[in-house]
């Protein structure tokens, strides 16, 4: 209990942040820390930072390929006002992500954009960047994160690869700074392949992402040809973590927080165990594996799994030469948020496990309702500063081939 003038501090007055709040004023601490702590100087990659594509929903489905498919879209966007967006799938979860409306801004950036210039996506991220102190920003998609469940497979590959030419001709062609892991419409691999072969050399593109909330299994032969295309390609594979309440093994859990905190650490254990155990890093050595929006406590946790396993029952994976934790601390790599910091010396015991000075990549989420900022890594006491400058960029630009010149340009009041 805690009563004004009574108990405990007086409260300051609050402001009030709703969705047409300026991104510049919910982050303008943020933009003082990264100040202070130098970030200036420093090369910042946002490796997991996302739009409301939704926003702009009318834009997209006007790039759907198929003419009977995209009229439909038009249409539906054009006369059912008060209707989702055309053909995307959801999760009973999303009306909770507000916490009440306690937490309202990620429910769609509403703020004022003046500048005409430019897509207005693009002025939200500059204003992210500039804020964070940032000097590339990867940007995901939000609802469409569910796509990989939707019913009908060929609606993954018409929504998917709307977004990824809108994306491209709207947004990545107007700032060098704002980057893309291009959406893959995982459940058609032959369409998969076609992503990778039309768009892998587009300005912007850095890279490709496959939703992890699916039932896909990793390792079918039918990806093979795909993941031999993106190792060529020497660009590097994500799995974007997410949550899926409807999905048999969360069936039980009762609240979003739980929910939450399995869902988006599940998909990608079961992903990264098909992935080791199947050997697909031996097949494709020199393909990269990047994990996002997992949190960092479930890697420790399924080497020693997998490791323990692996060593009573080795002849069930005979494609390893390796302990599958070896893999893990190999080609693939992390991202930091969200970062579990509850428990300092766990954290630490996990940073040394997956070998974070290399492997390990910044990510804010932001606008999302836990994102981090990059001071977090500054401030973490056992890391040396060159681990930091590693986590915070440079790790980014080896595995990117980005240029790690900082270009930012802080405010300096």
């Amino acid at each position: 209990m805690n009563l004004q003038g009574r108990i405990g501090p007086p409260y300051s007055r609050v402001q009030e942040i709703t969705v047409h709040t300026d991104t510049r004023d919910i982050l303008a601490h943020a933009r003082r820390n990264a100040i202070r702590r130098g970030l200036q100087d420093m090369f910042v990659v946002d490796i997991d930072a996302h739009h409301v594509e939704t926003v702009s929903w009318k834009e997209i489905v006007t790039y759907i390929e198929d003419p009977v498919v995209r009229d439909n879209a038009i249409r539906f966007q054009n006369e059912r006002l008060a209707a989702p967006p055309y053909g995307l799938n959801g999760d009973l979860g999303l009306r909770y992500q507000s916490v009440g409306g306690r937490i309202p801004h990620q429910d769609g950036q509403r703020e004022t954009v003046e500048e005409t210039g430019v897509h207005r996506d693009v002025m939200l991220t500059r204003r992210a960047m500039d804020s964070l102190g940032v000097d590339n920003m990867v940007v995901f998609p939000t609802p469409m994160l569910f796509l990989g469940m939707h019913p009908q497979p060929e609606m993954e590959v018409w929504l998917g690869n709307a977004y990824n030419r809108w994306l491209i001709d709207r947004v990545l062609a107007d700032d060098d700074r704002i980057k893309s892991l291009i959406y893959l419409p995982f459940n058609t691999p032959r369409e998969a392949e076609r992503t990778v072969k039309e768009l892998s050399g587009k300005k912007g593109v850095i890279g490709f992402c496959v939703t992890s909330t699916r039932n896909k299994p990793v390792h079918h032969n039918d990806y093979m040809r795909l993941y031999s295309m993106i190792e060529e390609t020497n660009k590097p594979l994500a799995f974007h973590a997410g949550y899926h309440w409807q999905d048999a093994s969360l069936a039980t859990v009762n609240r979003f927080l739980g929910m939450h905190a399995l869902g988006f650490v599940w998909c990608n254990m079961v992903h990264m165990t098909n992935w080791i155990l199947n050997g697909i890093p031996e097949r494709f050595p020199r393909l990269k594996t990047v994990w996002v929006e997992s949190g960092l406590a479930w890697v420790p946790f399924l080497m020693q799994r997998l490791d323990d396993q692996f060593l009573m029952r080795p002849s069930e994976a005979p494609q390893l030469k390796r302990m599958p934790s070896e893999y893990m601390n190999t080609n693939c790599f992390y991202t930091t948020q969200p970062m579990e910091t509850t428990h300092p010396k766990a954290l630490e015991n996990t940073l040394e496990m997956i070998k974070a000075e290399t492997q390990l990549l910044f990510a804010s989420d932001w606008p999302h309702f836990d994102f981090d900022l990059p001071q977090e890594i500054c401030d973490l006491p056992f890391l040396s500063e060159q681990a930091k400058r590693n986590i915070l960029g440079l790790n980014a630009a080896r595995i990117f081939n980005l240029d790690p010149t900082p270009v930012k340009k802080l405010a300096t009041t």
